[in-house]
């Protein structure tokens, strides 16, 4: 109170004096004052505002305008506050009043203002929750929501994807939290606990609050609190030994405002806190006011201590009245208000106050008002300071070290260019210790030595045994889990730079059956029943609303799987025929018997083996072209010509036995794929039943892709699936079978004489963990993940556990052309005519040309031609013993 007197004392003696020194009468324009008398704060604005008052009168003599202020004390107390402004309101009839100084007075004085039309302007409450009540509300200290991007720009730029919220139990405290948390959430940072501490708290309760938060995972804390409650927090946190390596400390603005004036013991405790200030532009006007503020506030204050600058609420203070002044000065005069009628007032009525004709005026005038103060620039929006750029500050011994500066435009234009721009100038901070002078990052989080174990949910049956086996001990009750993705899971959390403890606990019904699909699995991984989904889950859209995947582990597609069939059986009586088409072999047999006549033409009249009884004749035409398959007949060719039609014929039965006998041989080892049409829509307009496993999300996928409801069939196992498929669609079966290709994979491993994959398959994103969305596991375990694909150990576990199945390749690519058509021995089956018919003709003409005068003769005869043909073939049939060798008649 004592300053208060002197405060008003200065201020009524300057008002006396300046009148003096100009002839000339002034409009005065009644300001009131409420701030906590006693408050450092308070101290440090009245400072400023006498000040500022003595400086704007100073360098604007001409001024037909003056400001007296009317201080108040609202004793810390909200009522205190409310009865000043009253007292000022109905009593001094003010046109403005500058305060309260915390949130919560300000939420119940501005009521009265805006009732009074008196502008309530407020350097010091900063919460963003007061400005929408009322116009007359003006913050010229610059809005808590401002800071919230700077606070989130800093966990982004750490990585960082969770963190503790930590803040005081008051309207200063809680109206940021809303701005924090979509801060957060648009950089998809989860709040994973919010700890609420009230003003008038105790330390044990501080002390327990503390020792909670260092339980559970998160080591970021965000504290928003006053300054006399974060002093507490800092210095309980420093015994609960949590401003030690791996924990990460952020303040907001009014707690790196004060630093200056906190006590050693609280900065000591402090090291390595980041924390976030408004920037203020150096210039030669804020050091020369400075220095004189420091002075007056040694002159104002006897016995306290002065800051060692004037801080930013001092700033504000010092704009805020000269902004106030300007404003009166074109507002030009002050009109009185009008009164309440006393008369009919009750005890009711004690809150009602007249009306203010000039506050309006000088609330517009404020608005518009626009100046270079010492605190930057001065220009309201909506009621409001606009905010500036952030300095990122450091806590590094007893100072504050700037590590960086965060600017609002350069986070704007940067999230429409690339995400991962954080607003920080150059993209980058400095480097920072960290609490327990360490100078890593913190990751973040830890898993707390108290912490519970990873509950790792797992299907109590999986696809097959190879990919989960769930198997419990009778006798102890313990469960035991084995398989293809356990020992992925452990190999990737083995490959962590840190230990984890996690358990499985099977997702199952009492009876040991499954107690959902897969999509259930992972809602309760959302809902918090389990920390991690494990098995067989393919990536969707719907489970990623529930969960956070890893990078897959395994790459899977949609595949489709059908049952073989064969064009041929080796068990058909008719297996032997089916290397050549009926066309060759058709063509074989007329070479065949062309061959046997050509050659007994050619030696029938000169090779004594070639003669004899007609019956005869027809078995050595039959005869001799057979056994040239096995070179095994006995009789000698005699004739030259006939030699060459054998050779050739010899030539062509060696192909043709080659071919047979590869091409059946290839049947009786490789059968070929019947080819049909294998397309979707074709199974679909057939209307064929396809099935697909329980639990996955396939059934949606097919009736996504067109298939009927009533046409998917639903299996437990893959045992069923087979006996599904060996039916076929025709007797209650199925014709396909849709499945991931792991799942697929181990199936034909197991029938992979019976069924195979056909057509294109669909990509899907494959097959991953599930983590809890927040986890902060995940980025973590996706690096491992990566390291364990690169060092080939994934492949290794995955053979382990399934085995190679049948051969890749393409059966139907596979002895598609062992059936041998005409086609392929046009040319053979041309020389070898040829050269025999050549070989006949050549004889005939040699046969005609010897004998020509008994042919004339027979064809001068007047027989029938019959009997000229019969008498042709006697003579053809005679004995020619010039052509018959000596060795072939020895032989005969």
């Amino acid at each position: 109170m004592h300053f208060f007197r002197i405060f008003s004392l200065e201020i009524l003696l300057s008002l006396l004096i300046l009148p003096l020194c100009y002839a000339q009468r002034n409009t005065t324009f009644e300001v009131g004052v409420v701030l906590d008398a006693d408050s450092l704060i308070a101290r440090i604005g009245m400072t400023s505002l006498s000040l500022a008052l003595s400086d704007f009168y100073s360098f604007n003599l001409n001024y037909s305008t003056r400001l007296v202020l009317h201080s108040r004390d609202s004793r810390r107390l909200i009522t205190g506050a409310a009865a000043s402004a009253l007292n000022l309101l109905k009593d001094v009839q003010v046109d403005a009043i500058i305060g309260p100084q915390t949130s919560a007075q300000a939420n119940f004085v501005i009521g009265l203002g805006g009732a009074a039309h008196v502008p309530i302007i407020s350097f010091t409450a900063t919460s963003p929750s007061l400005r929408p009540q009322t116009p007359y509300f003006v913050q010229t200290a610059i809005n808590d929501a401002a800071q919230v991007d700077a606070v989130a720009a800093i966990v982004k730029y750490y990585k960082w994807y969770q963190v503790v919220l930590v803040y005081e139990d008051s309207d200063y405290g809680n109206g940021i939290i809303p701005y924090l948390s979509n801060a957060f959430q648009e950089i998809n940072v989860r709040v994973s606990y919010r700890s609420v501490i009230p003003i008038s708290t105790t330390d044990d309760y501080i002390l327990q609050e503390l020792y909670k938060m260092k339980t559970m995972q998160t080591r970021v804390f965000v504290v928003h609190t006053s300054s006399p409650l974060a002093s507490r927090i800092f210095l309980k946190a420093k015994e609960a030994e949590m401003m030690s390596e791996g924990y990460a400390w952020i303040v907001t603005t009014g707690m790196m405002d004060l630093f200056n004036s906190l006590d050693s013991n609280v900065i000591y405790s402090m090291q390595g806190v980041l924390g976030v200030k408004p920037l203020i532009p150096i210039s030669s006007r804020l050091v020369s006011t400075s220095i004189r503020w420091r002075k007056k506030f040694a002159d104002d204050n006897p016995g306290v201590t002065p800051p060692q600058d004037i801080n930013l609420f001092g700033l504000w203070a010092y704009d805020t009245l000269w902004a106030l002044a300007m404003a009166a000065e074109k507002t030009g005069f002050s009109e009185p208000g009008s009164l309440p009628n006393t008369t009919s007032l009750n005890y009711t009525d004690m809150f009602i106050t007249g009306t203010s004709q000039t506050g309006p005026k000088l609330l517009a005038a404020m608005l518009d008002t626009k100046f270079e103060g010492v605190a930057g620039n001065f220009q309201l929006v909506n009621g409001q300071l606009q905010p500036s750029s952030f300095q990122i500050l450091n806590v590094n011994g007893n100072a504050l070290k700037e590590v960086g500066i965060w600017s609002p435009l350069l986070q704007s234009s940067s999230s429409q260019t690339d995400a991962n721009m954080t607003g920080f100038s150059g993209e980058k901070l400095d480097r920072v210790i960290w609490p327990g002078e360490s100078r890593n990052v913190p990751k973040g989080w830890e898993v707390a030595v108290s912490g519970k174990k990873l509950r790792v949910g797992v299907p109590a049956v999986a696809g097959f045994p190879e990919f989960i086996t769930v198997e419990r001990d009778p006798q102890t009750n313990s469960t035991k889990v084995s398989g293809l993705y356990i020992d992925l899971f452990d190999a990737v959390m083995a490959e962590l730079p840190y230990a984890v403890r996690y358990e499985y606990v099977p997702f199952e019904k009492s009876d040991g059956s499954n107690a959902g699909s897969y999509d259930d699995l992972t809602y309760q991984v959302s809902i918090g029943n389990y920390d991690v989904a494990l098995g067989d889950i393919t990536i969707t859209a719907t489970r990623s609303k529930y969960v956070v995947f890893t990078l897959p582990v395994q790459d899977a597609v949609i595949t489709r799987t059908q049952k073989i069939l064969y064009d041929d059986n080796p068990n058909d009586e008719w297996f032997f025929l089916r290397p050549l088409k009926m066309e060759l072999w058709l063509t074989t047999l007329a070479l065949f018997i062309f061959t046997g006549v050509s050659l007994w033409i050619l030696e029938h009249r000169c090779n004594k083996a070639f003669r004899g009884p007609p019956s005869d004749h027809i078995g050595l035409i039959l005869y001799i072209p057979f056994m040239s398959i096995v070179f095994a007949h006995r009789e000698k060719i005699v004739s030259n010509l006939a030699r060459v039609v054998v050779v050739v014929w010899i030539f062509v039965v060696l192909v043709l036995t080659s071919t047979y006998t590869a091409s059946i041989s290839a049947r009786l080892t490789i059968f070929k794929l019947q080819q049909g049409d294998t397309d979707v829509n074709t199974l679909i307009r057939n209307g064929d039943y396809v099935g697909c496993r329980e639990g996955t999300f396939l059934a949606g996928f097919l009736k996504s892709v067109g298939f009927d409801e009533s046409k998917i069939r639903i299996y437990k196992g893959a045992k069923e699936l087979e006996v599904a498929l060996s039916k076929g669609s025709e007797k209650g079966g199925i014709t396909a079978m849709f499945s991931g290709s792991p799942y697929a994979d181990v199936f034909l491993s197991k029938y992979c004489n019976k069924y195979r994959k056909v057509g294109s398959p669909y990509l899907t994103e494959g097959i991953a963990f599930g983590f809890r969305k927040g986890s902060p596991l995940v980025g973590d375990v996706s690096s491992a993940i990566t390291i364990l694909t690169d060092s080939h150990k994934i492949a290794e576990i995955r053979a382990h556990w399934i085995r190679s199945g049948c051969n890749e390749d393409d059966p139907s690519k596979v002895g598609s052309n062992t059936n041998i058509g005409l086609r392929s021995f046009n040319i053979l089956f041309a020389v070898t005519g040829l050269v025999t018919w050549t070989c006949v003709v050549l004889f005939l003409v040699s046969f005609f040309y010897n004998n020509w005068d008994q042919v004339k003769q027979i064809y001068n005869e007047p027989s029938t031609i019959w009997s000229k043909v019969k008498q042709i073939c006697e003579l053809f049939d005679t004995e020619d013993t010039t052509y018959i060798r000596p060795d072939a008649v020895d032989e005969n």
